[in-house]
């Protein structure tokens, strides 16, 4: 067994995910890359694709190539990640715009995604894979953990095996819920690591629930030889674990970690000044709950319940909705909680509870889901008598229509006639992702980058900063500023 241990960086990808909802900005990214990249990680995750771009365009007003050719040009020794393959990035976007995106994040150096099936369906991935290995790309495959009793030792055994039989770069046994405990990780990982066979195997989890900071340590005596963490204040809460806490973990074990913490140290000042200055929040270790396993909702996703209810006036029954979405989950089969199932499943139990009739009204989603639509396994395993009642509708036919017209590929002539003719190919990928039609669109190209770019990299010496603030306060005449490596004392002239 290895006794060296690499990480993979989430902090720019699932730590503003999981905690900033991809408010990161690129003039916020851009400082920090070069102290990431010399730290000595195996790889940097730097973009989940749909998602990303749409929170540029529509909300951040940003080119999200700005993103990514300024942060891939500063990556100079650490291989940069995709998030997302061919069915969950580009499930609603053509195939003709998905391979053109592809081709142009391969011109600029990234050529490696990390990519999910939410059911584990490795059979039904097979075309994905072989369009990613067509154009250049390595994939690493995910195997979700999930807690119902469908997800037992012999289920993770058959879906890590057809995993690798799709030959990938690696295999991530990812804990997307922070659901796993020490225990089970005990069983489950030796069984994965063998089904992988000579297929190296990473590790990621969420801290949803506490438990992955020491689940990781536990993953790395098993055998595991990749972990993935983040830099504070981006680690922790509902991201991964920090990789300050990880690394003194894993060397107090006797591992080898050949990762430098002091430029992160810099990253983590950076971006908790950032944090600060832009009012996002900053990750804090969580408390176990026990109750998460009866329904497995994320803290965020709560959150957002809570507000469905509170519109509805109907706030105190977040009890009610937690433990039908329990109930919701059985009968569909017991989905995996990840995007978009989790959705689909909390979202109906919501509107079970508001409606106070089951099923009597549903969403279209959860009719797609019932067609087989976000998955053939769901077909399969799901309460056939509740799949009846919401296949029993008139809408129905009208969904099946609409499915069975998606399924034809336009080509990429047609697809610019729609967004427009004059489109180039990198505003012709945008709007498709971020779904922005053909309406005019006021994007910072990054005529204002090097100004942010100025803003924030300033904001990682507080001292230059405190000094500027002192300087521009009229009103404020003394300043004394002491540290463990000195004291400084200055006094404004009167006028």
């Amino acid at each position: 067994m290895s006794n060296t241990v690499k990480l993979v960086d989430t902090t720019l990808r699932d730590g503003s995910q999981s905690l900033w909802a991809l408010r990161m900005r690129a003039g916020m990214m851009l400082p920090a890359m070069p102290d990431l990249d010399s730290a000595g990680f195996e790889a940097i995750e730097f973009m989940v694709t749909a998602p990303q771009f749409s929170r540029s365009v529509r909300d951040l007003k940003e080119d999200p190539w700005v993103w990514l050719r300024e942060g891939a040009a500063l990556a100079k020794n650490t291989a940069l990640r995709l998030h997302g393959g061919i069915g969950s990035t580009f499930s609603n976007v053509p195939l003709c715009i998905g391979e053109l995106y592809l081709g142009k994040l391969r011109d600029i150096g990234i050529s490696t995604t990390r990519t999910s099936d939410p059911w584990n369906d490795f059979d039904n991935s097979v075309a994905g894979y072989e369009i990613l290995r067509r154009m250049g790309f390595e994939s690493i495959i995910n195997v979700i953990y999930s807690v119902s009793p469908r997800h037992n030792l012999e289920y993770y055994a058959e879906r890590t095996r057809k995993a690798a039989a799709l030959n990938p770069l690696k295999i991530c046994f990812k804990d997307v819920g922070g659901l796993l405990t020490p225990d089970v990780a005990r069983q489950i990982i030796p069984v994965v690591l063998r089904e992988a066979g000579e297929i190296p195997v990473e590790f990621h989890a969420h801290c949803n629930n506490g438990l992955a900071p020491y689940n990781v340590i536990v993953a790395a005596e098993l055998g595991m030889t990749t972990i993935h963490t983040a830099v504070p204040p981006l680690a922790n809460g509902s991201s991964q674990p920090s990789v300050f806490n990880v690394v003194d973990n894993l060397r107090a074990k006797g591992f080898d970690v050949g990762v430098d913490l002091s430029p992160l140290e810099r990253v983590r000042d950076h971006f908790s000044n950032i944090a600060k200055e832009e009012g996002l929040p900053e990750g804090r270790p969580n408390e176990f709950e026990q109750e998460l396993y009866l329904h497995q909702v994320p803290g965020g996703m709560i959150s957002n319940l809570h507000f469905q209810l509170e519109k509805a006036g109907m706030g105190n029954r977040i009890p009610d909705t937690l433990q039908e979405t329990a109930r919701v989950r059985e009968e569909l089969g017991y989905p995996i909680m990840v995007t978009p199932l989790s959705q689909f499943v909390a979202t109906q139990a919501a509107i079970n509870v508001m409606t106070g009739e089951r099923y009597g009204t549903v969403t279209d989603e959860i009719i797609e889901y019932a067609l087989g639509h976000w998955g053939r396994e769901a077909v399969e395993v799901m309460d056939q008598n509740v799949r009846d009642i919401i296949l029993g509708r008139s809408r129905t036919t009208e969904i099946r229509k609409q499915l069975s017209a998606a399924c034809e590929e336009p080509t990429l002539q047609e697809v610019r006639k729609q967004y427009g003719v004059n489109c180039t190919d990198d505003e012709l990928i945008v709007r498709v992702f971020a779904g922005v039609g053909d309406r005019e669109l006021h994007l910072d190209h990054g005529e204002t980058l090097t100004r942010t770019y100025k803003a924030y990299r300033d904001s990682r010496h507080p001292f230059g900063t405190m000094l500027k603030q002192f300087a521009q306060a009229s009103e404020v005449r003394h300043l004394h500023y002491r540290t463990t490596e000195g004291e400084l004392t200055a006094e404004k002239e009167s006028k």
